[in-house]
């Protein structure tokens, strides 16, 4: 696992996947290690993907500053891969919350980037307003499902400011295009 360090010597670690062009990967979660993207499909077969564990997870060490955990100090973290990598301008991937920050990247270093693909971003990276109203709505969608009473009881539950930690579990079906074997794990 190669490693580099950060703008503020943070050792941050980064995962190659296949062969080709880079196109480095920004996990989501927030703060979720890059291992779970894979070969985000078979891209690998055509691209190599430059998984980035961000500060603090996966192989990557915490900081000793909790503050750079910060979205908009994360930015420093993907400029100082690509100069380690040696690129002039580089393809990014982000999915999910790893959006806000590809966005954040390409609004600061608009001349460092090639292409931009933003995978299931967070509704705040695209500038989208989603209210309380509008969760209830995307979730009658999934009434069918069996776990569905559970869910839509936890989401109220959640909604009303309920505990996150203890709520989640029941949600997280929701967040799912399918609550299969292969989203559980």
């Amino acid at each position: 696992m190669p490693t580099f360090s950060a703008y503020d010597t943070t050792p941050l670690a980064y995962h190659l996947v296949g062969e080709g062009e880079p196109l480095i990967c920004l996990p989501g979660g927030p703060m979720r290690a890059s291992a779970y993207l894979g070969d985000l499909g078979g891209l690998s077969a055509v691209r190599q993907l430059v998984l980035l564990d961000l500060r603090g997870t996966g192989e990557s060490a915490a900081p000793e500053d909790p503050s750079t955990y910060r979205c908009d100090r994360l930015v420093a973290d993907v400029e100082a891969l690509r100069e380690h990598l040696g690129l002039d301008r580089i393809d990014l991937l982000a999915h999910s919350a790893g959006a806000n920050l590809a966005l954040l990247y390409a609004a600061r270093h608009p001349e460092r980037l090639r292409s931009l693909t933003l995978i299931t971003p967070s509704t705040r990276a695209a500038g989208i307003e989603v209210t309380d109203q509008d969760m209830r709505e995307a979730a009658e969608l999934r009434s069918g499902e069996p776990w569905y009473a559970e869910a839509r009881a936890a989401q109220e539950a959640l909604l009303a400011g309920g505990p996150f930690a203890e709520l989640w579990p029941a949600v997280r079906p929701l967040t799912y295009g399918r609550w299969d074997d292969t989203a559980r794990a």
